[in-house]
């Protein structure tokens, strides 16, 4: 299968070298630099390239605040028959731009993100297939997935960022509001430093990706049940409850088990 895909960032540039040795892939990135470490694959210096590699599916990489400005560029230079795709955090709006669109399309989101997952051992990580998408397009990424030992699921464009909000919003604005109260000190403890490994992680990040992630429709309502865990803690400690903060910590025990 001839693969086309755009945008050579952390995820394009993972999937670039994971589909190369089963298919025929090309790639283009508006950084030439970005590029130049692959090998077996085609590079593109110019989007217009694309007409004449004719890709049967088409992979869309790019920052999410510019995904549908970027389809809207390359779409007019593919075959109607090519399958397009989308890797994006959040699926906000893009339903309704692939019903517009008339096209067969395939929605995935490979969880793990390269910054924080072990790309050489998966086994532990998630990714998700959207339902809606075409049969043929989920069997490609399905396969991929499988194969790198993804663990594979599947939810409509709505449950999806159901869940991303509750799974990516609440560990992102929680590092955010940690990042937010920093200061140096000399002597860290263990928790310390782990909680800033994430945080440095969470800020290394895109800043349109972690924008978009919070940007959510769904993350207002898990900042706000982080707000009211957080009164609500303030409000035993102010009272130096101890009664009250073990029956907190056993809640939160039963949370995580």
């Amino acid at each position: 299968m001839k693969i086309f895909i755009i945008g050579a960032g952390k995820m394009g540039s993972w999937l670039v070298e994971e589909l190369c040795f089963d298919h025929d892939v090309a790639v283009f990135d508006i950084d030439p630099r970005n590029m130049k470490h692959f090998i077996n694959i085609k590079r593109f210096m110019k989007l217009e390239e694309v007409s004449e590699f004719n890709p049967d599916l088409l992979i869309n990489c790019v920052n999410l605040h510019i995904t549908e400005e970027v389809f809207d560029q390359v779409l007019p230079l593919i075959s109607d028959k090519c399958i397009i795709a989308d890797i994006a955090s959040v699926k906000n709006g893009l339903a309704d731009y692939y019903k517009k669109s008339g096209r067969r399309f395939v929605s995935t989101h490979p969880m793990f993100g390269p910054t924080f997952g072990n790309v050489r051992n998966l086994s532990n990580e998630n990714a998700i297939i959207i339902k809606e998408s075409d049969t043929e397009g989920k069997q490609i990424f399905q396969d991929l997935f499988e194969r790198v030992k993804l663990n594979i699921y599947e939810y409509t464009f709505e449950e999806h960022d159901s869940i991303t909000a509750y799974s990516l919003s609440t560990p992102f604005a929680s590092s955010l509001v940690f990042a937010a109260c920093m200061k140096k000190i000399d002597a860290p403890g263990t928790t310390f430093r782990r909680h800033l490994e994430i945080a440095r992680g969470v800020l290394s990040e895109d800043d349109y990706l972690v924008a978009e992630i919070l940007f959510n429709p769904y993350t207002l309502k898990q900042i706000e049940s982080i707000n009211q865990q957080l009164s609500y803690l303030t409000h035993i400690i102010k009272d130096r409850d101890h009664d009250e903060m073990v029956k907190f910590l056993g809640k939160l025990r039963e949370n995580i088990k």
